[in-house]
């Protein structure tokens, strides 16, 4: 339910970084270079197409697995993973002597409802019949806004949704907002789109939610009248709501508000009902993310009538709970959710889902088990190096930038200078004393999970802000950037081989490991997050000529990446991925001066299984981006995804950079060349 400042500015996960280097450890007397050369396509020429050149053989010869959307070499490290996090699960399920209310107890209480699949077919829908019953029990609009902020505080969105976070122009103080949702499609533009792909979707989602109401009791005539209502809601709130370009730019999304001016822009909507009801008292006022959908919440509110609510509000609760119910709700769940919408053949084992929502209800619980059995201080230690060593680079590309003002760089540096570096896990592990977790119900756990999230979300505020406070668990293979914290975090997950592999050579790591660290620090100046200054506050610091040079700079990747062809007549969307265009470009750069710097002068190690460190650092990069995707997955992703697809991330940022074509002696005439007047060099 919640959507904090990682999904609302500039979202800096990494999205399916794939593996960079081998895994295999050194032979007695041999340097391991990193580079899995046995999945090298030497019939292509790194100069024409670098990502097929360096996984081309790997790509032929690891078909996607029938219960995944995409595989690469990500998947693999993740399968790896999630055997560790099942070990932990299934010790703690069978220790009997866990104590009451120990984290051990939860995790393991926990993992063995959801697993406990002849409950779950036996059950059915009886665990949500109290939630239907409050929902019948409506009959006014007010009785439908304390509906709503009742399902917000159990992990369900219908309409719009409501969070606590930092105030993004004040730092340093948490605030109310208010954003659009409730769609039950990936994206508004599912619903305005014409094209014959999407109206087939349409189609497909409406008989989705008749069959899901039929699931629920309702008779099929039935059924397909109230599929038309929920569809129709939906509809009119998309058609309100801002396209994901649009959501992209901060400034537009901020929109403080009273409550008293709040009231008189919507006064069908009892706000103080709503507040009230996710726990929220005493407040003044609110930032209202998108206006203009929140005048179609008040338009609405009052044209649709009640029982047409109360028909919106049933189909929300059964969309939200669905995958973990009995199997007749599984699988239709994911016969839409899945293989219409992405192409997959097979649900995911038990165990793997299962799994995954201990991971989302418990993460630090689980994540504490987790680093103190598989997690090396050594590896946190290594990768913080590497961090410090980017910074210095960056500070030296900063200093060197010919398009930027003094004025902006002394900006910058004291931006940089404050960026918050969290390696590992937190300091301060998460209290789940006061989540009630036992063998009685999945989804009773589930949702006094979700109340135990939501009441920790909205209990900051008028407290300091928690600088401590992690957006992703410890087993997480990904990494971030948070603008308002004016940090990047860095998951154990993520530190361990394949990504970060102490076995392999520096080239190897600055090409993999380094650049995801040069990634998320150039978040914090891409085109969303250099609107944030150094401490977290959404507050232009450039001088107006140097943000023209460096609009100037980005509309050149816009460009280039409107320019890629994914799958038949659809382009990658240049404005959509930009941050993470950019993220990928300077983090690239920046990583690359930092292994040179790491030399101190020395000239480079010498070639290792033929390659020179250069080429090695490239290749490592390209590695890190192989991976199939189903198509209908892929059509999805350039909808709504802000990262391009991993062949254009491996080609498209070394297309920019001379240090590429001087490795690999790239010439016009060869496709990866660009003209120098149409690469982008910005950091």
């Amino acid at each position: 339910m919640k959507k904090n400042l990682l999904t609302l500015t500039a979202t800096a996960t990494l999205f399916a970084l794939a593996s960079c280097g081998g895994d295999a450890k050194k032979e007695a007397g041999k340097s391991n270079s990193g580079i899995i050369v046995a999945n090298i396509d030497s019939t292509i020429k790194p100069q024409d197409d670098f990502y097929n050149f360096v996984n081309g053989k790997w790509l032929k010869n690891n078909p996607i697995p029938e219960t995944e959307s995409r595989w690469g070499s990500f998947n693999e490290l993740e399968k790896t993973n999630k055997e560790k996090l099942r070990t932990i699960l299934e010790d703690a399920v069978k220790n009997k002597s866990a104590a009451a209310g120990s984290n051990e107890q939860k995790i393991g209480d926990f993992y063995a409802m959801a697993m406990d699949s002849v409950k779950l077919n036996a059950d059915g829908i009886t665990p949500l019949k109290g939630e239907f019953e409050a929902i019948d029990k409506i009959k006014s609009t007010d009785d439908l806004i304390k509906a709503i902020a009742h399902l917000h505080t159990i992990g369900i969105g219908p309409l719009f949704g409501g969070y606590v976070d930092q105030d993004p122009k004040a730092s340093t103080v948490y605030i109310t907002q208010l954003y659009q949702g409730g769609l039950g499609l990936p994206d508004r533009d599912y619903y305005t789109n014409t094209d014959d792909r999407t109206l087939g979707i349409q189609k497909s989602y409406i008989e989705h939610i008749e069959k899901m109401l039929q699931l629920l009791g309702d008779k099929p005539e039935v059924a397909k009248k109230e599929a038309k209502v929920v569809y129709d809601i939906e509809t009119n709130l998309a058609k309100a709501s801002m396209t994901k370009v649009e959501l992209r730019d901060p400034q537009k999304s901020y929109n403080k508000r009273t409550l008293k001016e709040l009231g008189e822009m919507t006064p069908n909507v009892n706000w103080t009902a709503y507040l009230e009801g996710i726990g929220i008292k005493g407040i003044n006022d609110a930032v209202v993310g998108q206006l203009d959908f929140f005048k179609e919440v008040n338009r609405s509110i009052k044209a649709v009538a009640i029982n047409d609510w109360k028909t919106y509000l049933r189909w929300n609760i059964i969309d939200g709970f669905a995958s973990r119910l009995s199997d007749d709700f599984v699988n239709e769940n994911f016969s839409f959710n899945g293989t219409i919408l992405n192409g997959i053949p097979a649900l995911k084992p038990r165990w793997k889902r299962s799994l995954e929502a201990t991971d989302r209800a418990l993460g630090e619980a689980l994540g504490k088990v987790f680093v103190e059995k598989y997690f090396t201080e050594d590896s946190k230690k290594r990768v913080g190096e590497m961090v410090e060593n980017l910074i210095a680079a960056y500070r030296v590309r900063i200093n060197s930038r010919d398009w930027m003002s003094a004025e902006t760089k002394k900006a910058a540096m004291l931006k940089l200078d404050k960026v918050m570096k969290k390696l590992g896990y937190p300091d301060k592990w998460r209290d789940y004393s006061s989540v009630d977790i036992k063998r009685d119900s999945y989804i009773q756990n589930l949702m006094r999970s979700n109340v135990y999230e939501f009441n920790y979300m909205t209990n900051k505020l008028g407290k300091p802000i928690d600088r401590g406070e992690w957006g992703m668990t410890p087993p997480t293979i990904n990494a971030y950037y948070n603008p308002a914290m004016n940090e990047i975090v860095f998951p154990a997950g993520i530190m361990q081989p394949v990504f970060f592999n102490p076995d392999a050579d520096d080239a190897v790591n600055y090409g993999c490991m380094g650049a995801i660290i040069g990634h998320e620090l150039t978040h914090g100046f891409d085109d969303q997050g250099c609107q944030f200054d150094a401490d977290g506050n959404l507050k232009n610091w450039w001088t107006p000529t140097d943000s023209t040079n460096f609009k100037a700079k980005t509309n050149m990747l816009v460009k280039q990446f409107n320019d890629y062809v994914a799958i038949e007549d659809m382009h990658v969307n240049g404005e959509l991925t930009l941050g993470e265009n950019i993220a990928d470009l300077g983090g690239l750069t920046i990583s690359y001066y930092a292994f040179k710097k790491s030399l101190e002068g020395k000239p480079a190690p010498e070639k290792i299984d033929g390659f020179t460190a250069e080429q090695r650092f490239f290749m490592a990069w390209g590695q890190g981006w192989r991976g199939n995707m189903r198509d209908k997955f892929l059509k999805n992703m350039l909808q709504t995804n802000p990262h391009s697809p991993g062949n254009f991330r491996a080609n498209g940022a070394p297309s920019n950079m001379q240090e590429f074509y001087d490795a690999f002696g790239v010439k016009e005439g060869d496709k990866m060349y660009r003209p120098k007047n149409e690469r982008a060099e910005i950091w």
